[in-house]
């Protein structure tokens, strides 16, 4: 994804960016445009516009490695000079240096805060491999930053890493052990977001209800969220939150703090007990219909997002089905789900009974096809509707409008299509706009703006 910035001065060279995989490599991204921008380097989003080119790259699985070894070959073969960063860097440091000349440096995923300083040491000659073998590095609001989502949209790291082991999962390999922010530093970032204008702020960590335990000897997620109630940005959303620590104190939290939105991100992988043990999700174990009943009780308005994953080693017909049942009674609002990916050094890749491909791609679209009328059915109770809609895109000579209601996340969940009557009110990127919710087309909505929004809660009690 190329970054949409170009700045110059005390004439140093321009630096290109290309950003690849999840939003927490996105924020690593940022930083190091921030560091860049204020060493003085123009950092343009046109390739062909600089001899360098940093490329943050995802490793996470063999999709996400082919798409940025890809990406390398490509601009190595434009004559570009690479400086290679994240997680394939983290993971493969040896194996890029000796493979690509064009390489000029290697940066791990511990170490993209030394960026300008390898930058000048490439610049000097040399060949330079920035990697910590164990990260213990997490960005904070003193770390310059570049955001390349908009005004409206962040993400904000409140941890760093992982202290889990699950079999399929090389996290805790590429990112180290989890690293929690103190809550002061994250209120920090979060006021300076807002005052540059921030209307949604997305926490993101690997769990982000394990958040704390590493500094204050306990999960912490319930005191930050309302801490971050005295934050002046309408809506706050949390991914990748396990359901054992939804615990009371925690859910209490999302219904009192207005601008906490009931937005549940479940990354559940699985439903059969024996797929979780094989999984070494022993946590999770407990994690059954009547747990997710008491957050849905105590949490009425929550919307639940959950990810899955097929085919991994062992799987059964007979489990498979326990998870085909389990989608089509839990009702989720939105569900993604993945085919099983063999990680070189993760214990899942070791176990027998692996799952043919094309079974595992059929478990998947049958899934797929499972959810899909759940979603629509979600979608369509909401028809009728007064919610306040977060502007994406708005185009005045055609008069599109894109944009999201609370239950959307932004890039993995569904859209809002609005249409405008109104000659005197300038519907722009990045306002919140209250709108009717008049139709459904599967995972999106269509509506039409009625004006200013003037709630701050997101659509309790609507």
């Amino acid at each position: 994804m190329p970054i949409n910035f170009t700045q110059s001065h005390k004439g140093q060279p321009s630096v290109a960016f290309a950003h690849l995989g999840c939003e927490k490599n996105r924020v690593d991204t940022e930083h190091m445009l921030g560091l860049l921008a204020e060493a003085g380097y123009g950092v343009s989003s046109n390739e062909n516009d600089a001899e360098v080119v940093v490329v943050n790259t995802c490793s996470f699985i063999q999709d996400a490695r082919e798409e940025s070894v890809r990406t390398l070959v490509q601009l190595a073969e434009q004559g570009k000079e690479l400086i290679i960063a994240g997680c394939l860097a983290q993971h493969f440091q040896e194996e890029l240096l000796q493979t690509l000349p064009e390489a000029k440096a290697i940066v791990g995923t511990g170490d993209y805060q030394h960026i300008v300083e390898v930058l000048q040491r490439v610049e000097a000659g040399e060949r330079v491999n920035k990697v910590s073998e164990s990260p213990t590095f997490v960005g904070d609001e003193n770390l310059p930053r570049y955001r390349t989502t908009g005004n409206a949209v962040a993400y904000l790291k409140i941890a760093e890493g992982c202290d889990y082991r699950c079999a399929f999962c090389i996290i805790p390999k590429l990112r180290g052990v989890q690293r929690s922010r103190p809550i002061e530093s994250i209120i920090a970032e979060a006021k300076l977001l807002a005052r540059q204008g921030v209307k949604e702020l997305i926490l993101i960590s690997q769990i982000s209800t394990n958040y704390g335990i590493d500094i204050y000897g306990k999960p912490a997620l319930t005191e930050l969220l309302r801490a971050l109630g005295n934050v002046d940005i309408p809506w706050i959303r949390v991914h990748y939150a396990y359901p054992t620590g939804l615990t009371s104190d925690v859910l209490k939290a999302y219904r009192e703090v207005p601008n906490v939105l009931p937005y549940l991100d479940l990354p559940l992988q699985h439903s059969h007990p024996d797929v979780l043990k094989a999984m070494n999700r022993p946590w999770q174990l407990d994690v059954n219909i009547s747990l997710l009943d008491q957050i849905r009780d105590q949490l009425p308005d929550a919307v639940l997002r959950t990810t899955l994953i097929v085919g991994f080693p062992g799987e059964t017909q007979q489990h498979f089905d326990h998870l085909a049942a389990f989608v089509e009674n839990q009702c989720f609002d939105h569900v993604g789900v993945f085919t099983f990916s063999i990680e070189e050094g993760t214990k899942a890749a070791t176990l027998s009974g692996q799952v043919a491909h094309e079974v595992a791609i059929a478990r998947k679209d049958q899934l797929m096809t499972i959810q899909q009328p759940i979603a629509e059915a979600k979608n369509r109770s909401w028809v009728g509707r007064k919610v306040d809609v977060l502007v994406d895109h708005s185009n005045p000579q055609t008069g599109e409008i894109v944009g999201r209601c609370a239950r959307f996340a932004p890039q993995v969940d569904g859209e809002v299509f609005l249409s405008s009557e109104l000659d005197d009110f300038n519907v722009e990127a990045g306002i919140m706009v209250s709108a009717l919710i008049t139709g459904v087309d599967l995972y999106d909505l269509t509506g039409e703006v009625l004006g200013a929004s003037s709630t701050f809660e997101p659509f309790r009690n609507q």
